[in-house]
């Protein structure tokens, strides 16, 4: 028996998705390699030509009970898990007629599709469990020692490859399949699991969660230098997000870039005017909405301009060449820009003009929608904290007017940008806004009236005539004397404390309208 891996001579492919098969099928015949296929996808290589046998008479056994039983087979799965150093395994296929397959072609049937569609019945899931499918590939993949394994379309040029070089393919190669056949099994089992999980729960939350995930990328290193980190993508994952984005100029990403952008999308994407936000750590140090995207980004900048050095920007339309233009002004120093598209003209601006063009991070996410992902996770030593996301659109409609005075007609807009601004800040937040601009943010101190003085005194003169957000109630009258000393006009939070009177009463006194939204949104 041969040592070295064995020359490629006969092919089992069974897919349901059939994108490249029939380029793949056809090179595999021109190097005389044997094609042995089930029914749909024997019918689809026969149809375009490509020579193949039917799997069932080499079985001698129909396929039966509508395609559920095709491959479950001794002489399928035996030409699979033969070990060719082994003669005892030689003698036992020779026996029984077994021949062996060197290369197998399987990808599943669209389980997880199906579920994701709106309606899907528990039948119709049913029949997209894969059975044959996942046993093929586990049997591959366990004796790769010997045995190419294909999972993927993305995978069919460098088994080509290696074939057409010297008729088979490497163990480096074989290992690295083997790997991605075993998480993509995982994945799919996953998929079915907590497709089940979902519909017995009473619960929001199922008893057993698991989660599978594939790495995108390595990434330049961690929150630090001397930590080495990666990203990795939920499957399935759709929508305008990083995982998805396409980096269209600039260094690699850091962990911290990662953090910052998804942060600034986070925002724009819950504002329907232009708008920009400008983001430092994770908090937002800038953020407008104007009558243009150009205009979003001056007002944005202008709002804390120290912070806004090597900041994040994050825009909800396409930068256009006057965005750009404003952009690349002597002084200022971005580190990246997320956005749904960039114009041309305004990549050229941004990647010849400023002095940081050769490493500013220019990532396109495409058309923004509400979508995000409807769980949060937090890890903590030894488990993991999973909650709803809050990021449900706030109702006005449900707000409330708290004390004798109500707010003016001009500021209702200031005070849901700032309301929708302040859920996007670390708690303790609090958000000084005018004109559909931020000019303070007072993120992540102990004490709430801490946040309250940090982001007045960002705001300065800029706070008279502002509104002030809270993202969660007042426990004491201190902050609205600080705020009123400001010329704050008006202020919204949540209320629900057990001092709301005092507050309300502190509001009354200096003739300042206050809103009760009855919703808080600490971010942690």
């Amino acid at each position: 028996m041969p040592m070295e891996s064995p020359r490629i001579r006969r092919a089992l492919i069974t897919v349901s998705d059939k994108l490249g098969l029939i380029d793949f099928g056809r090179a595999l015949a021109d190097a005389d390699i044997e094609l042995y296929s089930t029914g749909g996808t024997r019918r689809h290589l026969e149809r375009h030509g490509v020579p193949v046998r039917d799997i069932s008479m080499h079985t001698g056994f129909p396929e039966m009970m509508d395609g559920r039983l095709k491959t479950l087979h001794p002489k399928v799965f035996g030409g699979i898990l033969c070990r060719h150093d082994r003669p005892d395994d030689f003698d036992a296929m020779a026996d029984f007629d077994i021949v062996p397959f060197e290369l197998v072609v399987v990808n599943l049937y669209p389980f997880e599709a199906t579920v994701a569609r709106p309606g899907v019945t528990e039948a119709e899931a049913i029949e997209q469990i894969d059975i044959g499918g996942p046993s093929l590939i586990r049997a591959a993949a366990k004796n790769h020692r010997w045995i190419t394994i294909a999972t993927s379309t993305e995978q069919y040029s460098s088994i080509l490859e290696a074939i057409q070089d010297n008729g088979r393919t490497s163990l480096d190669l074989r290992r690295r399949l083997a790997r991605e056949a075993f998480v993509r099994t995982a994945m799919y089992d996953r998929a079915i699991a907590a497709f089940f999980q979902n519909r017995a729960s009473t619960s929001a939350f199922p008893d057993a969660h698991q989660i599978v995930l594939s790495k995108k990328m390595d990434l330049r290193y961690g929150e630090n230098p001397h930590q080495a980190a990666a990203l990795y993508a939920e499957p399935g994952h759709r929508g305008a997000s990083l995982v998805n984005a396409r980096q269209l100029n600039g260094k690699d990403l850091s962990y911290n870039n990662l953090l910052d952008l998804d942060a600034a999308l986070g925002i724009v994407r819950m504002l329907a005017d232009p708008a920009c936000a400008v983001i430092k750590h994770s908090n937002p140090c800038g953020a407008a909405i104007a009558p243009s995207p150009a205009d979003a980004a001056s007002r944005a900048l202008e709002g804390d301009p120290q912070s806004a050095f090597g900041s994040v920007l994050g825009f909800n339309r396409t930068v256009d060449t006057e965005t750009a233009e404003r952009l690349s002004r002597p002084g200022l120093f971005i580190e990246a820009i997320v956005a749904p598209d960039f114009e041309a003209a305004a990549i050229g601006i941004l990647t010849t003009k400023p002095k940081w063009k050769d490493n500013v991070r220019l990532m396109r996410v495409g058309r923004l929608d509400n979508h995000q992902a409807p769980r949060h996770y937090r890890q903590i030593e030894g488990g993991l904290l999973v909650q709803d996301a809050d990021v449900l659109p706030d109702i006005p409609s449900n707000w409330r007017t708290a004390t004798a005075r109500t707010t003016a007609p001009e500021s209702r807009i200031d005070l849901a940008f700032a309301w929708t601004l302040v859920r996007h800040v670390k708690s303790n937040a609090i958000v000084v806004c005018r004109e559909g601009t931020l000019w303070g943010a007072g993120a992540g101190q102990m004490s709430r009236v801490d946040s309250v003085d940090i982001a007045l005194r960002k705001a300065g003169d800029r706070a008279r005539g502002a509104v002030l957000a809270s993202d969660a109630f007042f426990p004491f009258p201190d902050s609205i004397e600080i705020a009123a000393r400001a010329g704050v006009a008006a202020i919204i939070q949540p209320g629900g404390s057990r001092r709301d009177d005092e507050v309300i009463a502190a509001c009354d006194a200096h003739g300042i309208p206050m809103i009760f939204t009855g919703k808080r949104h600490f971010r942690h």
